[in-house]
């Protein structure tokens, strides 16, 4: 009788793992997508403000006197 409990637990834990494998994997398709279209949307502002929006400063060298 234990065994036949064994069995039935692992089946379980084989569909549990499997439908768990696919949640991780429809959530990196997500994550994927949602990361494409905030790039994309990046891009177009930085278009729209000629580069000054997104946090992005220009470095300027510092000048030595002599």
């Amino acid at each position: 009788m234990g065994a036949v409990v064994s069995c039935i637990e692992s089946i379980f834990r084989t569909i549990g793992a499997c439908l768990m494998a696919i949640v991780n994997g429809i959530a990196s398709v997500l994550q994927a997508i949602i990361g494409a279209i905030a790039g994309l949307f990046d891009i177009i502002i930085s278009c729209l403000t000629c580069g000054r929006g997104g946090g992005r400063r220009r470095h300027r060298g510092t000048t030595s006197t002599i």
